[in-house]
Order: structure tokens, then C-alpha cells, then sequence
């Protein structure tokens, strides 16, 4: 998941950013005002946006109408002190998705940011996408290589599309397990990678099992 962060108060901040980077595995930009947030938002693609209410240069209330305004759809969360019900109605009347009163759990946030990623915000998918001569077809659930047909496992087609889907990006395993099994589900995180090494098994026959590449002590990718 590729976050970002915009809050002022910088000991919460670098929490947050550690806490999203080193237990969640997550990619997060961190910036601490309200048009670097704006900025940030109009020129980089996020899965989610962490609003701090109170901020210099546009407050976290400020950015989301903004945002919105000028037609975004992302999933935003704010942060914030003020815990009156006026002042949730007003977050959420500007356009924020959810709202998390200071001070927090960060095993909170993590799980709100988790069910704002599973929201269908994003434009529908393409119903081929091609990765080298390999093509995936979401409607078929089918994987081919020329005419040829390569039978995967409904799991093996959604672990091989999720990283097709983020080619050239590294995956940790959390993100895998989260978007695949459920970040709640009692699968191992070695689950992951027998997967992984079935797909890489039926692809080998074709001469292609090293499209799924290994990150040591991280994850998968496929590469560029």
C-alpha cells in the first residue's frame, strides 16, 4: 500500500512513518503542510491519504474540500484532536472517508487503513494486461503464453495478476497476505511462497519461471 502522510507534529509523524514502513511494510511519504499535501496528492498515485486536521498552509479540512472539489475519488483519513460530534460531522461533510481522534492505537490505524484499501475506489482494471509475451486476462481468469494456456489455481491467478498489477515494485508479504488470503486470515506467511513456487513451477515449462522474482527477507516482484 502506498500512503501519504501529512501531519505537523513531527514526533507523531516520524511514529506513524516507522510504524507504516517497518510493521506494515507499507511505502509511506511523510509531509508536514497542508499544500504539500495538495501537491503531493495532484502529482503521485496513493492508495490512501493521511490528513492531520490542524496543519500550517491549509488545514487537513482545507485539503480534503480542495481534493475533492476538483473531482478526487481516494480513500482520505483524518486525523484529529477534536473528538465532538460536530466535529466528525464536519470531517466527513468535507469529504474525508473515516476519522481517528488523537490520541491513537497504531494497531487502529492499520486496520482503518486496511479496510479503506479494500473500498473500490479505483477505475476498473483492464480486462488484459500483458507482462512481457505473457498475457492475463481477468475475465477468463486465464494466464497464456501465445495460444497456449497456462492453468493456474483461482489463488496462483490472483497472487501472479496482484504482482503483475505492481510490475517493477517489490511486494512484501504482508501486503501479499493482506490482499490475497485477508490480513485476519490464519495462513502462514509460508503459504506465500508455495504459492509462489507453484506458479513458478508451471511456468517453468514454458521457459518463464523466472518472471516472479525473489526479494530476500522481503518479498516478490516481477520485473520491468
Amino acid at each position: 500500500m502506498n500512503i501519504l502522510l501529512a501531519e505537523d507534529d513531527i514526533n507523531l509523524g516520524e511514529l506513524i512513518l516507522y510504524m507504516l514502513k517497518k510493521k506494515a511494510g507499507y511505502t509511506c511519504e511523510w509531509v508536514e503542510n497542508g499544500e504539500d499535501a495538495y501537491f503531493y496528492t495532484n502529482n503521485c498515485h496513493y492508495d490512501v491519504i493521511i490528513l492531520d486536521w490542524m496543519m500550517p498552509n491549509g488545514t487537513g479540512i482545507e485539503v480534503c474540500r480542495r481534493l475533492r472539489k476538483q473531482g478526487y475519488s481516494g480513500p482520505i483519513l483524518m486525523l484529529t484532536a477534536k473528538d465532538s460530534i460536530q466535529d466528525r460531522i464536519d470531517g466527513l461533510d468535507a469529504g474525508a472517508d473515516d476519522y481517528l481522534v488523537k490520541p491513537f492505537e497504531i494497531d487502529e490505524l492499520l486496520a482503518r487503513l486496511r479496510a479503506l484499501s479494500r473500498r473500490n475506489y479505483a477505475p476498473l482494471l483492464e480486462e488484459e494486461i500483458q507482462v512481457h509475451d505473457l498475457v492475463l486476462n481477468r475475465m477468463s481468469q486465464s494466464v497464456r503464453l501465445g495460444v497456449t494456456e497456462i492453468q493456474l489455481s483461482p489463488r496462483e491467478f490472483q497472487l501472479l495478476d496482484l504482482l503483475i498489477q505492481n510490475k517493477g515494485q517489490v511486494l512484501p508479504r504482508e501486503i501479499i497476505l493482506d490482499r490475497i488470503w485477508g490480513y485476519d486470515s490464519e495462513v502462514a506467511p509460508k503459504t506465500i511462497d508455495a504459492t509462489v513456487k507453484l506458479i513458478r513451477k508451471k511456468l517453468k515449462k514454458f521457459g518463464k519461471d523466472d518472471l516472479v522474482k525473489s526479494i530476500r527477507g522481503v518479498g516478490y516482484k516481477i520485473a520491468n
